[in-house]
Protein backbone atom coordinates (compact mmCIF):
# COMPACT_ATOMS: atom_id res chain seq x y z
CA UNK A 1 0.00 0.00 0.00
CA UNK A 2 0.64 3.78 0.07
CA UNK A 3 1.98 3.34 3.46
CA UNK A 4 4.13 0.48 3.27
CA UNK A 5 5.82 0.03 -0.07
CA UNK A 6 7.41 -2.82 -2.04
CA UNK A 7 9.29 -0.03 -3.84
CA UNK A 8 10.04 3.71 -3.25
CA UNK A 9 7.79 5.84 -5.55
CA UNK A 10 10.00 8.68 -6.81
CA UNK A 11 13.09 6.04 -7.20
CA UNK A 12 10.71 3.94 -9.76
CA UNK A 13 8.64 6.65 -10.94
CA UNK A 14 12.25 8.47 -11.76
CA UNK A 15 13.11 5.09 -13.23
CA UNK A 16 10.45 5.16 -16.02
CA UNK A 17 10.82 8.90 -17.26
CA UNK A 18 12.15 7.51 -20.75
CA UNK A 19 9.17 5.27 -20.59
CA UNK A 20 6.70 8.19 -19.91
CA UNK A 21 8.43 10.55 -22.70
CA UNK A 22 7.78 7.81 -25.56
CA UNK A 23 4.11 7.10 -23.84
CA UNK A 24 3.43 10.69 -24.15
CA UNK A 25 4.89 11.59 -27.47
CA UNK A 26 2.81 8.17 -28.74
CA UNK A 27 -0.17 9.75 -27.91
CA UNK A 28 0.52 13.42 -29.14
CA UNK A 29 1.70 11.49 -32.68
CA UNK A 30 -1.47 9.27 -32.78
CA UNK A 31 -3.93 12.41 -31.86
CA UNK A 32 -5.16 10.14 -28.37
CA UNK A 33 -5.86 13.45 -26.59
CA UNK A 34 -8.26 15.05 -29.07
CA UNK A 35 -10.07 11.65 -29.80
CA UNK A 36 -10.28 11.33 -25.88
CA UNK A 37 -12.24 14.93 -26.15
CA UNK A 38 -14.35 14.07 -29.13
CA UNK A 39 -15.25 10.61 -27.56
CA UNK A 40 -16.48 12.23 -23.82
CA UNK A 41 -18.14 15.25 -25.76
CA UNK A 42 -19.06 18.68 -24.11
CA UNK A 43 -21.99 16.84 -22.39
CA UNK A 44 -20.13 14.42 -19.94
CA UNK A 45 -17.62 17.38 -19.20
CA UNK A 46 -20.57 19.57 -18.10
CA UNK A 47 -21.74 16.80 -16.36
CA UNK A 48 -18.94 15.60 -14.40
CA UNK A 49 -18.28 18.90 -13.54
CA UNK A 50 -21.28 20.08 -12.32
CA UNK A 51 -21.56 16.67 -10.14
CA UNK A 52 -18.25 15.35 -8.97
CA UNK A 53 -16.63 18.86 -9.43
CA UNK A 54 -18.60 20.45 -7.16
CA UNK A 55 -17.74 18.17 -4.44
CA UNK A 56 -14.53 17.73 -4.88
CA UNK A 57 -13.23 21.07 -5.69
CA UNK A 58 -13.07 22.53 -2.27
CA UNK A 59 -11.77 20.02 -0.49
CA UNK A 60 -9.02 19.41 -3.01
CA UNK A 61 -7.90 23.10 -2.93
CA UNK A 62 -8.36 22.73 1.40
CA UNK A 63 -6.04 19.65 1.16
CA UNK A 64 -3.40 21.45 -1.48
CA UNK A 65 -3.02 24.50 0.62
CA UNK A 66 0.64 24.07 1.96
CA UNK A 67 1.88 22.14 -1.24
CA UNK A 68 0.38 25.30 -2.83
CA UNK A 69 2.17 27.63 -0.33
CA UNK A 70 5.65 25.90 -0.69
CA UNK A 71 4.93 26.26 -4.26
CA UNK A 72 4.49 29.38 -4.13
CA UNK A 73 6.77 30.84 -2.10
CA UNK A 74 9.81 31.35 -4.57
CA UNK A 75 7.79 33.46 -6.98
CA UNK A 76 5.97 35.69 -3.88
CA UNK A 77 9.16 36.73 -3.00
CA UNK A 78 10.82 37.81 -6.16
CA UNK A 79 7.48 39.73 -6.79
CA UNK A 80 8.40 41.19 -3.29
CA UNK A 81 11.50 42.39 -4.31
CA UNK A 82 10.87 43.63 -7.44
CA UNK A 83 11.31 47.62 -7.98
CA UNK A 84 7.83 48.44 -10.20
CA UNK A 85 7.23 51.72 -12.08
CA UNK A 86 4.76 53.54 -10.93
CA UNK A 87 1.08 52.76 -11.21
CA UNK A 88 -0.52 54.86 -13.87
CA UNK A 89 -4.12 55.59 -14.11
CA UNK A 90 -6.15 52.83 -15.38
CA UNK A 91 -5.85 51.92 -18.77
CA UNK A 92 -2.75 54.11 -19.25
CA UNK A 93 -0.21 51.71 -21.28
CA UNK A 94 2.74 53.08 -18.92
CA UNK A 95 1.05 49.95 -16.64
CA UNK A 96 1.96 47.31 -18.89
CA UNK A 97 5.64 48.46 -18.14
CA UNK A 98 4.94 46.88 -14.02
CA UNK A 99 3.92 43.51 -15.69
CA UNK A 100 6.84 43.11 -17.87
CA UNK A 101 8.94 43.36 -15.09
CA UNK A 102 7.31 41.08 -13.13
CA UNK A 103 6.69 38.62 -16.27
CA UNK A 104 10.71 38.65 -17.05
CA UNK A 105 11.41 38.11 -13.43
CA UNK A 106 9.31 35.17 -13.32
CA UNK A 107 10.28 33.83 -16.53
CA UNK A 108 13.86 34.68 -15.82
CA UNK A 109 13.89 32.45 -11.73
CA UNK A 110 11.34 29.44 -14.05
CA UNK A 111 13.99 29.11 -16.41
CA UNK A 112 16.61 28.52 -13.84
CA UNK A 113 14.52 26.52 -11.71
CA UNK A 114 12.95 28.24 -8.95
CA UNK A 115 10.29 26.13 -7.11
CA UNK A 116 11.82 23.20 -8.76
Amino acid sequence: GVKNPKKDWETQTIAAADAYKEGVQAAISEGRFEKGVRKAGTEKWKKKATTLGVTRWGPGVAAAREAYERGFAPYRDIIERLDLPPRRPKGDPGNIDRVRVIAMALHEAKVKGAGA
